[in-house]
């Protein structure tokens, strides 16, 4: 796998292409904002109808990533689900794929905003988890020391000769590290829009998923 390894907080971490974070030295794998069931929750709202399969293409890649790393642990840092409903009507052969990826591992749920509650799937349901030098939460704060974060669904936009190329990315910086969003139905903020342009450092990086993925002075 084609991930690219970094420093951060004393610790060496490694970005794979796909948004999710390896921790190798802890056997630890982490993913943010899977919005799993964002198909089933606009229908129900009223919205755009989408193919009803976002849960398993997510989960695939997953289980691909699982497999590469072979993780004790996997955090999932909150927004895993679009709301707590959505959990509840996820599909059963989706349901069926992440009972199998959850087998055998500590597997910690960090509450988001989209489903701030117990997510009824086993495992272990958080508000925070501290992890060695690294704290693991759903939205960064002003004050963090090894923080590791999503949330924001971070993108960055890097200029080319006659047009842009936009990247899903990973944030870091001295103190803060914000993960991209792993869901397949999930948007994304500009990093040069607040509050991503104020919240990171005046050295951080963007890490653009690609394989491998790459990392550039973070636009702004």
């Amino acid at each position: 796998m084609n991930g690219l390894p970094f420093p951060f907080a004393g610790e060496t971490l490694t970005a794979l292409p796909s948004g999710a974070l390896h921790w190798p030295a802890q056997r630890l794998l982490c993913v943010s904002d899977l919005h799993l069931g964002k198909s089933e929750r606009m229908a129900r709202r009223g919205g755009p109808i989408l193919p009803p399969y976002e849960a398993r293409e997510t989960l695939s890649r997953l289980d691909a990533d699982i497999r590469a790393t072979d993780p004790e642990t996997v955090i999932c840092l909150g927004d895993s689900f679009d709301d707590l409903d959505a959990m509840r009507a996820l599909e059963d052969q989706a349901r069926a794929m992440l009972t199998t990826l959850m087998a055998g591992r500590r597997w910690i749920w960090i509450e988001g905003n989209h489903d701030a509650g117990p997510v009824d799937l086993g495992g272990t349901h958080l508000e925070q988890h501290r992890e060695g030098p690294l704290t693991f939460r759903h939205i960064a704060t002003a004050d963090a020391t090894g923080e590791i974060s999503g949330h924001y669904h971070p993108k960055a936009r890097i200029p080319l000769r006659a047009r842009s190329l936009t990247r899903a990315c990973f944030l870091r910086d001295d103190m803060r590290l914000i993960l991209p969003a792993y869901g397949t139905y999930t948007g994304g903020l500009h990093t040069d829009r607040p509050p991503l342009s104020t919240l990171m450092g005046p050295g951080a990086q963007a890490i653009l998923l690609a394989d491998p993925p790459l990392a550039v002075p973070m636009p702004r």
